[in-house]
């Protein structure tokens, strides 16, 4: 009796198992942070980079979708290696720092004495289906640290065509909007304008 019954205890166990795996995990993906390039010239000014806020969605990891209505849906089969503002705000950081040209780069947390915080907002980091674009658009200001003045303040938008809405496809072109922002946001703040 005790032998009829061990192959079907662990049969049932295998199956629940199974059942616990609730179907293929989502791939993850990661954005990529502009790499160092040229000849370092320290300004001497250090940044602290605080965590970029947008609406509840872009507070998660998922890929988000914009119809053409406006309605926001999560991306199936898909995510971002981690919460997108944390991510966004590491891959400004890396960029400022591989650019070479500020004497420290760092986050609130890090208390360090910086000169100016570099505080952003998410307004779009999405696949727009209306114009099959993926559309990357961060707010910036650069605020004086001691005073709270706002030094400098803008804009940056970049879309990318993307071939079809599913994960990888989405996730890459993301990424390369991100990059293209990147580019300008390092520029921008290394000219201070």
């Amino acid at each position: 009796m005790i032998r009829s019954v061990l192959p079907t205890a662990t049969l049932l166990v295998a199956a629940l198992l199974g059942g616990c795996a609730g179907g293929a995990a989502p791939l993850t993906f990661d954005l990529a942070a502009l790499p160092a390039g040229g000849r370092p010239v320290a300004s001497g000014r250090a940044i602290v980079v605080s965590e970029p806020v947008g609406i509840q969605p872009f507070e998660a990891d998922r890929i988000i979708v914009r119809e053409g209505g406006g309605s926001l849906s999560f991306l199936g089969g898909g995510q971002w290696a981690d919460r997108l503002p944390r991510l966004i705000q590491t891959r400004i950081i890396q960029s400022l720092e591989n650019a070479g040209r500020l004497r420290s780069v760092s986050r609130p947390g890090d208390k360090v004495t910086a000169d100016y915080q570099l505080i952003s907002e998410i307004r779009a980091f999405d696949i727009q289906t209306a114009t099959g674009e993926a559309v990357v658009d961060l707010s910036l200001k650069l605020v004086a640290d001691g005073t709270g003045r706002v030094a400098a303040a803008r804009i940056f938008t970049a879309r990318v065509p993307v071939g079809s809405v599913d994960a990888g496809s989405g996730a890459r072109a993301l990424d390369q909007a991100l990059v293209m922002v990147l580019a300008d946001i390092v520029s921008w703040v290394n000219t201070g304008r």
